[in-house]
């Protein structure tokens, strides 16, 4: 079956409170989906974020974030006024998400529906049972948060020795004292659920399906290393041994130094992989379909010294390998993966993803410049890869075509039969759909045909990431009419 879809994150989509949320926009945009004849909405992670705002760095790997909670909904549910939020201030542009003022009034709106909805929800039926389904990772998360804030925002590393190392009577003890803010925390969390559940459901029941998108890695500023230390390769003082990244490749001459733990691979082995098939399982409930970043980390991951200011001297150690995914079969059953399978590809990633039978990604932008024989120039593919244009980490199309060297651009004028900068996108998004991949996704900037002022992010960078966000009325018929025509043309739905 050869299909197609969109790569737009839930913080692109335009509305009223500083960032995308799970509106009537959201709906709006499956039905732009559906009429420009698509059947794959690919996301950006949607847990909490922290820190530099980075979807990939999240407070759990489980909870949802609250910013993309409706508020629309819960001035429906009378527990907000319009006025309230009206009032708060969400930033001065509706084109940028601007974190800082977004998070301060997010937060003073989500508190006054929590106060005023509080006291229902010890008989909240629907509120209790999303407790007990989830218990296992929402009761840790809470508590938490509500820790972390009694903290002033620092990370679990910084508290004190007995509820940083999780000791049963100050578990307890933080519990009592932070009730209110521990149920706030799970109140946010339900919210959540329900809110995604329905607008997934809204897109599945028009033939829309979710791609997500699994981080490898968790935060050491997170739940899960916090209440799981022994998933982890930490020392005596729970500080990392080594943090995760890669080396020096085409997005950076020092590599990237993502910071996060490194994970235990010995111990998951023991344990069958038993948490990551409750991550995985977690993931398949709330996805369609799950894009694993990083994919090549599971043969073999990066190992950055701990406090090393750059990548350049990690060294590259041994991971689990397709035995991970065999066992998440077994469980889980035959579940559909993508497989971010992009940098420096050895023989034995190669083998494992081919091992596995995922589709690997095929980015156009790293096609041309070198020879015939580039593995993501479209005559090269088999048809179990998916197609882009470009990913959330890369350039948008015209902004990369625009800043080409003189060698690389005429490649790629001859290969896309390229005429004017204007109608570069639009040739290379022709190509990739085209092309005999049997998925092709393309970024939302490209079809609108964005320069690098909408770009989502640039890896090894802090400040201006994760901040685009599309025009009100830019997805429109004349565009869907046009993205339907391409798509029928290239046999695919």
């Amino acid at each position: 079956m050869r299909r197609s879809g969109i790569l737009m994150p839930i913080s692109s989509l335009p509305g009223p409170y500083g960032i995308g949320t799970f509106s009537k926009e959201a709906y709006r945009f499956v039905d732009f989906l559906k009429s420009a004849g698509q059947t794959i909405w690919q996301i950006l992670p949607l847990g909490p974020t922290g820190y530099g705002d980075s979807p990939y760095q999240s407070f759990s790997t489980f909870a949802g974030n609250p910013y993309f909670i409706d508020l629309e909904a819960l001035i429906k549910e009378k527990v907000l006024t319009r006025e309230e939020c009206e009032a708060l201030d969400w930033g001065s542009s509706s084109e940028y998400v601007d974190y800082e003022h977004m998070y301060i009034s997010r937060f003073i709106a989500l508190r006054k529906a929590f106060e005023r909805a509080k006291k229902k929800l010890a008989h909240d039926e629907d509120f209790l049972d999303f407790i007990d389904r989830n218990y296992d990772w929402v009761a840790d998360y809470a508590l938490y948060m509500a820790v972390k804030d009694s903290y002033g925002g620092k990370c679990w590393i910084a508290w004190e020795e007995d509820i940083r190392s999780r000791k049963p009577e100050a578990i307890e003890e933080y519990r009592e004292r932070y009730t209110d803010d521990i149920l706030f925390y799970e109140y946010l969390q339900y919210q959540f659920d329900r809110q995604w559940s329905r607008l997934k459901a809204y897109a599945n029941a028009r033939g829309i399906r979710i791609v997500g998108d699994l981080p490898i890695y968790v935060a050491f500023d997170s739940m899960d290393t916090w209440a799981n230390p022994e998933l982890f390769k930490l020392d005596e003082e729970r500080n990392p041994v080594a943090v995760a990244g890669c080396p020096p490749d085409a997005f950076s001459e020092t590599g990237q130094l993502w910071g996060n733990p490194l994970y235990d691979w010995e111990y998951h082995k023991k344990t069958q992989y038993a948490w990551w098939i409750r991550r995985l399982r977690h993931c398949f409930e709330i996805y369609d379909i799950v894009r694993i970043d990083h994919f090549r980390g599971f043969d073999e991951y990066y190992a950055i010294p701990y406090g090393a200011e750059t990548a350049v001297n990690g060294k590259w150690m041994p991971g689990p390998g397709a035995a991970l995914f065999e066992r998440m079969e077994e469980v889980l059953g035959k579940q559909e993966v993508v497989a971010e399978d992009l940098g420096v590809l050895t023989d034995s990633v190669i083998a494992m993803v081919k091992k596995t039978g995922y589709p690997g990604m095929k980015p156009l932008q790293f096609a041309f410049g070198s020879g015939a024989d580039n593995q993501y120039l479209p005559h090269n593919y088999d048809r179990n890869c998916v197609v882009y244009t470009g990913t959330h980490d890369n350039q948008t199309t015209r902004g990369w075509y625009h800043d080409l060297d003189a060698r690389t651009k005429k490649h790629v004028k001859e290969y896309a039969e390229i005429h004017s900068e204007k109608e570069a996108a639009w040739r290379l998004i022709r190509l990739a759909m085209m092309s005999v991949a049997d998925t092709a996704v393309i970024p939302m900037q490209d079809y609108l045909n964005l320069g690098d002022e909408a770009r989502i992010n640039t890896p090894s960078t802090l400040g201006d990431n994760w901040k685009w966000r599309m025009r009100e009325g830019a997805a429109d018929k004349a565009l869907a009419s046009k993205i339907r025509k391409l798509t029928r043309f290239c046999n695919r739905e």
